[in-house]
C-alpha cells in the first residue's frame, strides 16, 4: 500500500527557479543558513510570489519580491547559534541580538552589489503598519510594499512550523491569528496621543496582503483534496479487486469439485499483487477500508475548512 504524499506548499506553485534564470547567485546566499531557516526562507519567498499574483503585480516585481522573501532572513548567518537554535524562549537580551538579524542581513546584502537591490526585504520585514514593528518602527506609508507582503508570508509560515502542521485541517485557526494582527490592537479603545491617533486605523499586517493569503491557502487546500481525492481512488480500486478475492474464495469453499476449487484459487492467485496471499488478504482489506474511511473524513474536514476560510473577515 503506497500513501499519498502531499507537501504543505503547493509542489505546482510558481518558483522562482522559473522565472529567472540569472538569480542562482542570489540564491547561494541561503545556503549560509542553518537547514531550518533555509527552508522557511525558502518557504517565504515562494508565498511572495503566489501573494503577488493575487495582488496582480507585475512579473518584474513578483521576481524582486520572491528574490527579497527568499533573502529576508539571511541576517540570521550571523546570530549565534545558540541564541538562533535555542528551543526554549528567549531571554529578553537575546531576542534583542535576535532582532539584529534585520540590520545585519541589509548590511550583508549592501556590501554585495549584486545582493543590494533586496536590501530592503531584510531590513523592513519585521516592520509593523502601526509602528509597533523594528528595526525602526516605521508606519504603514513608510514601509516598503514588498517588506509589507514579506510580513504576512513570514508570519504565516512561522505560525505553520510552529504548530507542525502536515494538512491544511484546521488551518483557518491560523488565519484567524493573523486577522488580529491586521487590527489594530485599540480599534475599540480611545486614543488619547494624538500621534496613536493616524496608527490606530492600521494593525501590524496589511489586511488586503492577507485576503490574498486566504485565496493562496484555499488553493493549497484544494491541492491537497486532489492528491488525497487521488489515493481514495487507488484504495477503492484495490478494495473492488480485494473483495472479488473474497468472493472467489467464498466461492472455492463452497465447490465441491476439486477442479472447480482449483479453478478459483487460480483466479484469486492472479488478482493478488505482491506481498498478497491466501493467508494475509482479509487483513490488507480491512486496512484498505479503515484508511478509506480515514480518507472520506479528511475530504470532509478540508472542505470545511475553505467554507470556514471564504467566511473570514478582514
Amino acid at each position: 500500500m503506497y500513501t499519498e504524499k502531499f507537501d504543505f506548499y503547493d509542489s505546482t506553485s510558481i518558483k522562482i527557479y522559473n522565472l529567472d534564470k540569472d538569480i542562482q547567485y542570489e540564491l547561494e546566499i541561503l545556503n549560509r543558513l542553518d537547514p531550518m531557516t533555509k527552508i522557511h526562507s525558502e518557504n517565504v519567498g515562494n508565498l511572495c510570489g503566489r501573494l503577488c499574483q493575487y495582488l496582480k503585480l507585475n512579473k518584474k516585481f513578483t521576481v524582486h519580491a520572491m528574490i527579497c522573501g527568499y533573502l529576508h532572513d539571511i541576517g540570521k548567518s550571523k546570530i549565534p547559534p545558540e541564541i538562533l537554535t535555542k528551543p526554549s524562549e528567549l531571554t529578553d537580551e537575546e531576542f534583542e541580538i535576535m532582532k539584529t538579524h534585520t540590520t545585519l542581513g541589509y548590511n550583508l546584502c549592501m556590501h554585495d552589489i549584486k545582493l543590494r537591490p533586496y536590501a530592503e526585504g531584510a531590513l523592513y520585514h519585521h516592520e509593523a503598519l502601526n509602528g509597533s514593528g523594528y528595526p525602526q518602527g516605521l508606519t504603514n506609508d513608510q514601509i516598503p510594499f514588498v517588506a509589507k507582503i514579506i510580513r504576512v508570508a513570514d508570519e504565516y509560515d512561522a505560525l505553520v512550523t510552529k504548530r507542525h502542521y502536515t494538512t491544511h485541517i484546521h488551518i483557518s485557526e491560523t488565519l484567524k491569528e493573523l486577522i488580529k494582527d491586521a487590527h489594530p490592537a485599540d480599534y475599540n479603545k480611545t486614543i488619547a496621543l494624538t500621534q496613536l491617533s493616524e496608527n490606530s486605523r492600521h494593525g501590524k499586517i496589511s489586511p488586503r496582503i492577507l485576503k490574498c493569503l486566504f485565496k493562496v491557502v484555499i488553493d493549497d487546500t484544494l491541492y491537497e483534496i486532489s492528491l488525497v481525492c487521488d489515493y481514495i481512488d487507488y484504495l477503492k480500486e484495490n478494495i473492488k479487486r480485494l473483495e472479488l478475492i473474497d468472493s472467489y474464495n467464498a466461492k472455492m469453499q463452497a465447490a465441491t469439485k476439486q477442479r472447480k476449487r482449483d479453478y478459483y484459487k487460480e483466479g484469486m492467485s492472479m488478482l493478488f499483487k505482491p506481498n498478497e496471499n491466501f493467508q494475509n488478504y482479509h487483513e490488507i482489506l480491512h486496512e484498505y477500508r479503515e484508511a478509506l474511511a480515514v480518507r472520506n473524513k479528511k475530504v470532509e474536514d478540508l472542505y470545511a475548512e475553505i467554507k470556514i476560510i471564504k467566511k473570514l473577515k478582514v
